[in-house]
This record gives structure tokens, sequence and C-alpha cells, in this order.
């Protein structure tokens, strides 16, 4: 096998593993974020049921990354994760610039 074969044929797999450890992080994180503002529970125990909760996220993200029928589908979590960072993250904006 040629050397251009191998390059182009590492490329897709970095990518996806790219996709599955720093997409799924941004998604977890503003998921979490997402979740720990929106479960009708204390703060403290919304916060803490995200928390364990986001393992199961990252690795179910993860495993999405390599499951993906290609790669633009597999870095489809990180613009999924706008509207939950939205979520997750409006009271904090809301309080810094009041």
């Amino acid at each position: 096998m040629s050397k251009a074969v191998e390059t182009t044929q590492a490329w897709p797999i970095c990518s996806r593993v790219l996709a599955g450890l720093l997409g799924g992080y941004v998604f977890t994180y503003a998921l979490t974020a997402a979740l720990a503002q929106l479960l009708p529970l204390a703060r403290v125990d919304a916060l803490l049921i995200a928390s364990l909760l986001s393992f199961t996220f990252y690795t179910l993200a993860i495993l999405w990354a390599f499951a993906a029928r290609s790669v633009w589908r597999a870095w489809a979590v990180v613009p999924a994760a706008a509207p939950l960072a939205l979520i997750g993250f409006w009271p904090h904006l809301l309080e810094r610039l009041a």
C-alpha cells in the first residue's frame, strides 16, 4: 500500500477521534449545564444528577462518533450543543450583565 493511501485513510479516523473526544466533551458540558438548570429538583440535587449522567452522555457521544455513517455526522454533536449551552448558561450570562 502506498503512503498516500495510508494518509488518506488516517484522516477520517483522526477526525472521528477528535469528534468523539472534543465534540463529545463540548456536547456533554453543555448538556450537563442544561440539565442542571432544567431538572425540577433542589439546585444541589439537580447538579449532582446532571453530573452523574454526564459520564453516560460522554460515553455515548464517543460511541456516536464511530457509529455515525460519515465524519460530518460525527461532528454534528458540536452544533447540537449550542442550544443546550444557551439553556444551561443563560442565567449566568444574565447575572453578569445585570
